[in-house]
């Protein structure tokens, strides 16, 4: 029920690390999606390490840290926007492996990532499009923005599986022993 030190001080550093991404992608500006990513996979840590509930918790914490820290606000946005991308992905993927379909489990959890990636993401292109594009838009130009986005999620999820799977994999066997 309650975690124990060692996992409450590993948190309490995994979040530290996570807002001081997320402050420097603000100050590095070159490497702004870089950075924010390396800060959403520590939600996954988290997840992973713990719980989903309590990756949630550290999600919101550092939500709010980065809201009171890091200079521009639109990256902690953005942020928020990876991470809960990775709040979906781990909790699909624990849910998933109870599920017994007709459909693979592989071509579900795709759909329910493309999906809850969609929902985020399309509403902010039609109801807010000035947010990517300082030009005059056209349907064109949205429809483009559209695959652009489809082939971002497709290498941020193919990054963060890699990560998961080969970076943190070896590292966790040394920091956590």
């Amino acid at each position: 029920m309650f975690l124990n030190a060692k996992k409450t001080a590993f948190l309490g550093l995994l979040l530290a690390v996570t807002v001081i991404l997320i402050v420097l992608s603000g100050i590095f500006d070159f490497n702004t999606l870089f950075l924010l990513a390396g800060a959403s996979f520590g939600v996954g840590i988290a997840i992973r390490e713990t719980n989903v509930k309590y990756g949630a918790g550290f999600y919101l914490a550092s939500i709010i840290l980065s809201l009171l820290l890091a200079p521009n606000k639109l990256y902690c946005v953005t942020y928020a926007a990876m991470g809960f991308y990775v709040v979906i992905y781990e909790f699909t993927y624990e849910k998933l492996t109870y599920v017994n379909h007709k459909i693979s489990r592989k071509s579900l959890f795709w759909m329910i990532k493309y999906v809850a990636f969609n929902l985020m993401y399309l509403p902010l292109l039609i109801y807010i499009p000035k947010l990517f594009f300082e030009g005059t838009i056209s349907t064109k130009v949205i429809l483009i923005m559209i695959l652009a986005g489809q082939i971002a999620l497709f290498i941020y999820d193919r990054a963060y599986q890699y990560f998961q799977t080969n970076l943190w994999g070896k590292v966790r066997k040394k920091l956590l022993q």
